[in-house]
């Protein structure tokens, strides 16, 4: 009895194996042949919009309650509603064989400029193509052009302009070809070009040599470490082995019988890093904030104009300050709350990446209080010299000093350098 189970039980196991590879060949031999159908079918699928495919399902119930209960208005509905379907897809015919060029007249514009573009499209085949249209992203938005019928090789062009009001990095592109019908229940989308970036960089004014006092030191300054070689002269010591033998003071040398060598104090290149504040906190509104990123711009512009090692930090990064172009084109993409942090961060910041910082601004907004100046002032270099910048429409231009600190007011990016004069003084 028992090898009679296992026999039983063996026997089903062989038949259960072989509906499962049967199971499987169907499987397989229906994706085969049901390949091509698929590839036609996935395009079709592609181009219906979610309003073609809530008014199929409508049609779909509205004919199926209709047939059960007899209601002969809701089978016309579904009828009705087919026929609409139908009659919106040969707008999808058409080609879309164009050659398509996206040129900016400029990639990179100050806040307030305009910015120009052109849209250049050919009819790439060898014969015409149907009218169409086409769509230009910008930024949030978007352009619609209308695209005439084009015979071969013709050429169809479309000029357009950019609002610049607000510093930014705007997203232009990709230029697409759509045909579609008026209701929306078809769209086929073509892409043809890539999408660019068009940097807005923020307003500057010349800080101006003469108004910069404190971001210019031309022969250096000396620090407290003392240094075997250099300009600055501190005092003489005795000779140890290892000693340059031309920094020997021969007559102090020859007075006390003991070879005596110059010591120098280390003096310190002028190295400005201004951080910006990107705290939402330390801004009572957005127009402040592009105050202080004006102002970050300008006094950056002008350490590069003069050759100064220049440091500018936000929360959470650096920003490139190898070219002005580079800054300009990272201040334009910094926006409030885009990194986590407060000015206290910031200052940690930037004590850890530039400790040889010699001159340090702090450009913040109205809401940040002297209190909080101090609490950044004490993460940074003691032997750095450090300038809060509050950028405060309502308030007018003017310096005071907390101890070693000075606190500067600019209610305006034309004052800019007044207030840089009295933070030199």
């Amino acid at each position: 009895m028992t090898g009679i189970g296992v026999l039983r039980r063996e026997g089903l196991a062989r038949r259960a194996g072989a509906a499962v590879e049967r199971s499987r060949h169907v499987v397989e031999t229906a994706v085969v042949l049901l390949a091509p159908v698929r590839a036609r079918a996935v395009p079709v699928v592609a181009v219906a919009t979610s309003f073609a495919w809530v008014l199929l399902a409508l049609a779909g119930l509205a004919w199926i309650v209709g047939a059960v209960q007899g209601w002969s208005e809701l089978v016309l509905l579904a009828v009705l509603a087919l026929a609409v379907l139908i009659a919106a897809a040969p707008f999808m015919i058409g080609r879309s064989a164009y050659s398509v060029d996206l040129d900016l007249a400029a990639t990179r514009v100050v806040a307030g400029e305009r910015a120009v573009g052109r849209v250049e499209v050919r009819n790439a085949s060898a014969r015409s193509l149907l009218p169409a249209r086409v769509e230009l992203p910008v930024g949030g938005g978007l352009a619609v052009f209308p695209l005439p019928r084009l015979e071969a090789a013709a050429v169809h062009e479309e000029l357009f302009t950019i609002p610049t009001a607000r510093r930014g990095v705007i997203r232009v592109g990709p230029v697409r070809s759509v045909r579609g019908d008026g209701l929306g229940l078809f769209r086929r989308v073509v892409p043809h070009t890539v999408p660019g970036d068009l940097f807005v960089h923020p307003r500057t004014v010349a800080v101006g040599g003469s108004s910069s006092g404190f971001l210019k030191d031309l022969e250096g300054r000396p620090a407290p470490e003392l240094s075997n070689n250099d300009v600055s002269f501190h005092a003489l010591r005795a000779y140890a082995p290892g000693d340059d033998r031309r920094y020997v003071h021969w007559k102090t040398t020859a007075r006390t019988g003991t070879l005596m060598v110059r010591q120098f104090e280390e003096t310190r290149r002028s190295h400005l890093a201004i951080g910006l504040s990107l705290d939402p906190a330390d801004y009572r509104d957005d127009e402040q904030f592009e105050l202080a990123a004006s102002s970050c711009a300008s006094l950056g512009l002008q350490a590069l104009r003069d050759g100064q090692q220049l440091s500018v930090l936000v929360q959470g990064r650096s920003l490139h300050t190898g070219l002005g172009k580079r800054l300009l084109d990272d201040l334009s993409g910094v926006e409030l709350g885009q990194s986590r942090g407060d000015l206290v961060g910031l200052s940690r910041s930037l004590a850890r990446s530039v400790p040889q910082a010699s001159v340090v601004i702090l450009v913040v907004g109205s809401e940040v209080t002297a209190a909080r100046f101090r609490s950044a002032a004490r993460q940074l270099p003691p032997d750095a010299r450090v300038i809060g910048m509050s950028c405060d429409e309502e308030r007018p231009a003017a310096r005071r000093s907390i101890g070693e600190l000075a606190l500067l007011s600019v209610p305006a990016l034309e004052e800019l350098p007044a207030a840089v004069r009295r933070g030199a003084a």
